[in-house]
């Protein structure tokens, strides 16, 4: 077999004879640039499976991505909004509690007003409220006696999590009862206390 081999002439390819260099640099080159385009969709996927490091969870309702500062501990879910001057109109804020159970929002101390949407362990809307400022506490006005004249705002069954929007926002995406948010539930856990 071997001197079948050898006895053969070798004949060039019709194209013409190509340095062995400029095929060597050519493999490398496509080599390079699939080792590249591997890494980045591998980042891609990641970081899209991924959970934020910050205190933000980018969040996508109606098509839209709403950027939502995640609030899970007691001290950070009383605080809520109140005493923000502004929200943007893709931002907000997502409550995320340890378990479904009925719930109930107020407007203490929020100087802007809010759409709030309550949220089912799945992420199935239960209740959607717009909520107006309300007076703040006046002179002479007791704690309790504020606390007291500020309406309350319901989840009416189980809720998980809840998000505030910008007022009318809600509206605008067309969200009704019923429909389901997208929400990073494995994100979220972990950042419960």
């Amino acid at each position: 077999m071997v001197e079948e081999v050898t006895s053969r002439r070798w004949r060039p390819p019709a194209g013409g004879l190509r340095r062995p260099t400029e095929g060597a640099a050519l493999m490398r080159s496509l080599e390079s640039a699939i080792k590249h385009l591997i890494t980045v969709g591998a980042c891609l996927v990641l970081s899209a499976c991924g959970c934020s490091s910050g205190p933000e969870e980018t969040v996508t309702i109606s098509g839209e991505p709403f950027t939502l500062e995640v609030v899970s501990t007691e001290a950070t879910i009383q605080r809520g909004m109140g005493g923000r001057e502004s929200i943007a109109r893709n931002g907000g804020m997502l409550f995320v509690f340890p378990e479904a159970r009925w719930r109930r929002f107020w407007m203490k101390n929020c100087l802007i007003p809010l759409d709030i949407m309550f949220l089912d362990a799945r992420g199935r809307i239960t209740a959607i409220h717009e909520m107006p400022v309300e007076p703040p506490q006046a002179e002479g006005e007791s704690l309790q006696e504020y606390e007291d004249r500020l309406p309350g705002y319901p989840s009416l069954l189980g809720a998980q999590y809840a998000i505030e929007l910008d007022y009318g926002r809600i509206s605008e995406l067309g969200l009704k009862t019923g429909q389901k948010i997208e929400l990073p539930f494995d994100c979220l856990k972990k950042r419960l206390p």
